[in-house]
């Protein structure tokens, strides 16, 4: 009996061990297979947007700009390169890797389901400005395009992602600009913000600390080799030149523009006791659970706040909005733009 008692055991193990290998969809190979092909998916995607943005600013792209931006060896960047002409999304001429109609076709889908996810975190969640490019990284690669168009138009068919970048339509197309460098402006000028690079990192969190953002008005107060300085929203601030460079900017023309602050006068973390003021805005800069939050509250255009008491705890601020008292963070009064309306009793 116990020889075909272990017989049996073992075979039972052996249909174990193939059905956990090899079972076709949850099995251990078909998995490998399909994370091979996903990552193989992956690289082309984003080898895709490395050669776009390398033709958009007029550069060469080559396998050794490939391999540093994908962070691959050389070997696996011409793997990579290989497959792509095989595929016919890229040809190859004197060393350089240009796109094909298809591959451009390719890139800008993928384009569209980055920008338009980072337009969703940035308005319709509460997830910060600097996790917003490399959330999007990750989710632009499991997005069809169904779920791009879906997307698109839950959010309404936004023209521009949350840095100013513009969304590639469903056929392609890409809004242009006329834009210049905030670090190129001469002083005196006023300019508006269209877009915020975001890369590199540390750049942009600089920017993001600072508040400047895309719809922002600024007015030019000096430029030098040293610090751009510009006046926005009742406050100064300096910038180095090599932030200044990563802000693109267009002239400010009244008539047209939604970012104009001029009713403003203050931000409502400068009231102080006795002071009340009508807000004028949200600034652009407070999104997603963020701003529903403040307009629940009542904070709302033409609204009128008065100044109560600062915290006992510090870093809450009381205000009375609507005959309610209702506490603010200071980060969050600061988004919000005032004008100075009347005194009101302490």
């Amino acid at each position: 009996m116990a020889g075909p008692l272990w017989n049996l055991i073992l075979f039972a193990i052996l249909i174990a061990f193939v059905s956990v290998v090899f079972w076709p969809r949850s099995g251990l190979v078909p998995r490998l297979r399909r994370e091979s092909a996903l990552e193989k998916r992956v690289l082309t995607e984003d080898a895709l947007k490395h050669v776009f943005h390398h033709e958009q600013k007029g550069q060469t792209c080559t396998l050794a700009s490939v391999g540093g931006a994908l962070e691959i060896p050389p070997n696996h960047a011409v793997e990579l390169v290989t497959r792509m002409k095989d595929a016919k999304l890229v040809d190859l001429a004197d060393g350089r890797i240009v796109l094909s109609e298809e591959g451009q076709r390719y890139a800008l889908q993928v384009i569209r389901a980055h920008r338009l996810w980072e337009r969703y975190l940035a308005d319709e969640t509460g997830v910060g400005p600097t996790f917003w490019h490399a959330e999007a990284e990750r989710r632009e690669h499991t997005l069809s395009p169904a779920d791009v168009d879906a997307l698109a138009e839950r959010l309404g068919d936004p023209r521009f992602d949350p840095h100013g970048d513009p969304i590639p339509t469903a056929e392609g197309i890409v809004p242009g600009g006329n834009e210049s460098l905030l670090s190129d402006v001469a002083s005196g000028e006023r300019v508006r913000v269209v877009h915020v690079e975001d890369e590199p990192d540390v750049v942009y969190q600089q920017i993001v600390a600072i508040g400047v953002y895309p719809g922002m008005v600024l007015l030019i107060i000096e430029r030098s080799d040293r610090r751009v300085v510009c006046s926005a929203e009742g406050r100064e601030f300096a910038l180095a030149p090599l932030v200044a460079a990563n802000i693109s900017v267009v002239p400010f023309e009244a008539e047209t523009t939604m970012a104009d602050t001029s009713d403003a006068d203050a931000a409502l973390s400068d009231l102080s006791s006795g002071e009340s003021a009508t807000v004028v805005r949200l600034s652009p800069a407070c999104r997603g659970a963020e701003r529903r939050r403040l307009m629940d509250l009542g904070i709302l255009p033409g609204t009128l706040v008065a100044f109560e008491r600062h915290g006992l705890s510090g870093g809450l601020t009381a205000y009375r909005v609507r005959g309610t008292v209702i506490a603010l963070r200071e980060e969050q009064t600061e988004l919000i733009s005032v004008k100075r309306d009347r005194k009101v009793s302490a």
